[in-house]
């Protein structure tokens, strides 16, 4: 291929909050149609990977539902935008046995992931231990350059690129090797990634799986229970509106959110309330941007369905199944086996 690849993965969440589409789905929408004529766009749904913690019935529907997100938040159908299930491309397992077979338990072994979810345990299905292969295959099967990921998965790239040297070492240049972590941050210009807050304690990121339904917005609330939330947030009592996310965090994070969901500059917002001290009245700016917002979003979602999404990774998966096996038969072809 002559055009680079960019590739991540979805989680498939039933459900988002706002800090999950803010932080990190519209950015990869954006960036998507920014480089889609440029580069091939994998976006792939990995369950094979899911299926290493729980074994869900409702997979594969969750999947349909969180791709929906991506179109209602406005991806491209750029020819060169591919949708696809991790499971319906067979080469990713097979080049991950291959990929088995030059790693070391001692690579693997150091990955702190691997570390933080073994601890305490007195056993851990291989799968937990061995996924940082399967997602090196993931990523070498199409000679993906970009791979946006966080900071806890900068291990994993750089097991990648060390699979990918060895290998080309040994046998030919075969794979393109992912830029290394650095380079990516550089190249997706993410070194001051969006971290929205917990409404309720703003020293926390929002999360689904917090106890209180008030320290969080999901983008199925109500309008009136948007506004509810936001107006029961955590501030603060130094009776000025500023953006200070270490001394101010609930006011900064109500900024933070406003810019957002008006898609503005966050010093617009700041300059905007530059001087006030009625916090109430931002909070009830804010929850009234934010309802709309939502609501937009939902009616978008609403005219989506799942044919859509399943017609969109009939193509993807076709694509994808093209690309990684003709990668694996170079592979295969190293290794003797056609």
């Amino acid at each position: 291929m002559t055009q680079p690849t960019i590739l991540t993965g979805i989680r498939a969440n039933s459900e988002l909050t706002l800090g999950n589409f803010l932080g990190a789905l519209v950015p990869m929408v954006r960036l998507a149609n920014q480089h889609s004529n440029d580069c091939h766009i994998n976006i792939f749904a990995p369950d094979l990977h899911s299926i290493i913690s729980d074994i869900d019935g409702e997979l594969q529907q969750n999947i349909v539902h969180s791709l929906k997100y991506y179109l209602a938040a406005g991806l491209s159908l750029n020819k060169n935008i591919h949708i696809y299930r991790q499971s319906r491309v067979p080469a990713h397992s097979e080049l991950c046995w291959i990929l088995n077979c030059i790693a070391s338990m001692g690579d693997l072994g150091r990955m702190t992931q691997y570390k933080d979810k073994s601890e305490g345990k007195d056993s851990v299905n291989v799968g937990i231990f061995d996924y940082p292969v399967l997602m090196a295959a993931d990523i070498l099967l199409y000679d993906a350059t970009y791979v946006p990921v966080g900071e806890d998965q900068f291990q994993h790239i750089e097991l990648t690129r060390r699979l990918a040297e060895k290998f080309n070492k040994k046998f030919g240049k075969i794979f393109t090797l992912p830029v290394t972590p650095e380079q990516q941050v550089k190249f997706m210009n993410v070194a001051d990634g969006i971290r929205i807050r917990d409404l309720q304690n703003p020293e926390k990121k929002m999360s689904k799986s917090t106890a209180s339904e008030n320290s969080k917005i999901m983008l199925s609330d109500t309008p009136e229970q948007v506004k509810k939330k936001i107006m029961s947030a955590t501030t603060d009592s130094v009776g000025k509106i500023q953006f200070d996310m270490f001394n101010q965090p609930g006011i900064s994070n109500l900024l933070q959110i406003d810019a957002l969901v008006n898609d503005l500059p966050l010093q617009d917002i700041i300059s905007t309330w530059a001087g006030e001290t009625h916090y109430g009245d931002l909070k009830k700016k804010v929850a009234e941007d934010v309802s709309v917002f939502i609501g937009e979003f939902q009616r978008k979602l609403a005219t989506i369905s799942d044919q859509e999404v399943l017609d969109l990774l009939a193509q993807g998966e076709d694509y994808a199944n093209q690309v990684a096996n003709a990668k694996l038969l170079e592979v295969q072809k190293a290794f003797h086996l056609r």
